[in-house]
């Protein structure tokens, strides 16, 4: 401990020695001295001046008349870039303190050369990033600074980084700074693609009509995280859209509908569109016949179908019923969104009513046509939105199906569809009514009972034993094997969403249809 000590106050004695040295080095400098180190010592002999000249500016020695006859600013600009860490820190130090002196100085450090310099600055250690923050924020009041400080790569997403880092002082100035330059559209679309979106709001808020559609049509084209939709929607742009939508003519109304197509990607911006009352001015769009109004409509369908997923939708009256009869009115892409739409609102655990109001209305009869048309994407949301319909009342929509349009259904099941396609088609078949005479002699004569056997097949392990044995003479495996089908598809994880609910359907089939008297069971 003794030892310890004893080493401490060397270590002491030799700081105070060499601090004292230093001291004495800087009391022998002359002003003439600092300027000439300044201009042309090496890193020792700068570092010196940088420390003396700090001291002499802060101790207003030195005057205004000195500071431009010896171009003092030229000079510390000239050596920034080239200086070690330590000196960059003070030359920056010392620059700020000159121009809160006054505005003459500042002028001194708008030059584009200059600015770049500093803006190298930003991304070194943190004491140098929050000085020269601060800087650039006293000189934000020059609006040649703010004009090409925005030009200058990667400035604006670093002050975006040090807005959200840990040091309050800079991202203090960080954020002066950056209100300062979003004057600039230019700037605040620079700002939005580093992911600080508020100036951008502010612009759709408050700009002119020219800026607002240059920032909805921004938003448009970002790929944006569900973190930046987030934000946007947190910031007031959803709000700000749709007002823009309801007033605007037709170029910010096209504009802000793409933007909120966008945006409307997150659940909780589809709550904002619900709130905000757009889901009635989008039904009057599609309703409109206004030829000039027609591109818009392609984007509403698409709001439209993110709106339906949230089942709050439902508190719009007769809203099924207004899509429903648009379908055969709309382009194929509008139909696409309209079927979305339709199926989300009808697979609302509240929506029985609806769903048995959409029946009345001859949707079934609506939809089959569709069964048979070549975009294969309508087909498959007309299948969605069939299959939703089938869960009610089996045997009345087995009436409304007819036998040729089953025969269509099985056909897709066997046909290269999509596998939502399939799993939809197969789902429909599931809802019919097991003890209907009618519809199971009608799957009989439609050979069902193969096709499934070929889906299921190409699963591996114990499924194609079992529907091997579906091909036995033995009524006792035939039923067997059904019901060993049955809990597999309940139980294993492995088929594909197709196959899981083609072994349900499979099982329920066989045991329907072949003979399962109990006593089978026990043979």
């Amino acid at each position: 401990m003794v030892l310890d000590q004893a080493k401490n106050r060397g270590l002491s004695s030799e700081q105070d020695s060499y601090t004292n040295e230093i001291e004495e080095e800087k009391n022998s400098l002359s002003i003439d001295d600092v300027v000439s180190h300044l201009k042309y010592g090496n890193d020792e002999e700068f570092r010196l001046a940088l420390w003396v000249l700090r001291d002499l500016i802060r101790d207003q020695v030195i005057d205004k008349e000195l500071i431009n006859d010896e171009d003092i600013i030229p000079i510390l600009f000239n050596r920034l870039g080239s200086s070690k860490p330590h000196s960059r820190l003070t030359i920056i130090q010392i620059l700020r303190i000159l121009a809160l002196e006054n505005d003459e100085n500042k002028e001194k450090m708008t030059d584009a050369v200059c600015l770049s310099v500093l803006v190298k600055s930003l991304a070194r250690e943190a004491d140098e990033g929050r000085e020269t923050v601060g800087l650039l924020s006293e000189l934000s009041g020059v609006s040649a600074v703010r004009r090409r400080i925005g030009r200058i790569q990667g400035c604006i997403v670093m002050l975006v980084a040090m807005l959200n880092g840990d040091d309050p002082a800079a991202s203090h100035d960080a954020e002066k700074l950056l209100v300062a330059l979003s004057g600039n559209p230019q700037n605040v679309l620079h700002m939005a693609e580093a992911g600080y979106f508020k100036p951008l709001v502010r612009c759709l808020k408050e700009g002119s009509d020219k800026t607002k559609i240059l920032m909805a049509t921004a938003v448009s084209r970002m790929e944006l995280t569900d973190l930046c939709r987030a934000s946007l929607g947190e910031d007031g742009a959803v709000e700000s859209l749709v007002k823009m939508f309801k007033s605007g003519k037709l170029e910010p109304k096209l504009s802000a509908l793409n933007a909120l197509q966008n945006l409307s990607n997150l659940t909780e911006n589809v709550h904002r569109l619900i709130s905000s009352g757009v889901a009635v001015p989008l039904l009057q769009l599609l309703f409109s016949v206004t030829s000039v109004l027609t591109t818009l409509r392609e984007p509403a369908s698409a709001i439209l179908a993110r709106i339906a997923q949230s089942e709050s939708i439902l508190v719009k009256k007769d809203v099924a019923q207004q899509m429903l009869s648009l379908l055969n009115l709309s382009s194929p892409v509008i139909q696409f969104h309209l079927l979305q739409a339709l199926n989300s609102i009808a697979s609302h655990s509240s929506a029985s009513k609806v769903r048995r109001k959409m029946k009345e209305n001859c949707a079934v009869q609506l939809l089959l046509p569709f069964l048979t048309g070549s975009n294969a994407k309508i087909r498959t949301a007309a299948l969605n939105l069939l299959f939703t319909l089938s869960k009610d009342s089996p045997e009345e929509f087995m009436e409304q199906l007819g036998e040729s349009y089953l025969g269509n259904i099985v056909n897709i099941i066997s046909s290269p569809e999509s596998e939502s396609g399939k799993a939809a088609a197969i789902g429909i078949l599931s809802n019919l009514p097991v003890n209907s005479k009618k519809s199971t002699e009608a799957l009989k004569k439609l050979r069902l009972l193969p096709i499934l056997i070929s889906l299921m097949s190409s699963e591996l392990g114990v499924i194609p034993i079992l529907v091997k044995f579906l091909s036995s003479e033995s009524p006792v495996a035939k039923l067997r094997s059904a019901t060993s089908l049955a809990q597999l598809s309940q139980n294993s994880p492995s088929p594909s969403k197709v196959q899981k609910i083609a072994m349900e359907m499979h099982a329920s089939f066989c045991r329907h249809f072949l003979p399962s008297p109990s006593w089978l069971l026990h043979r």
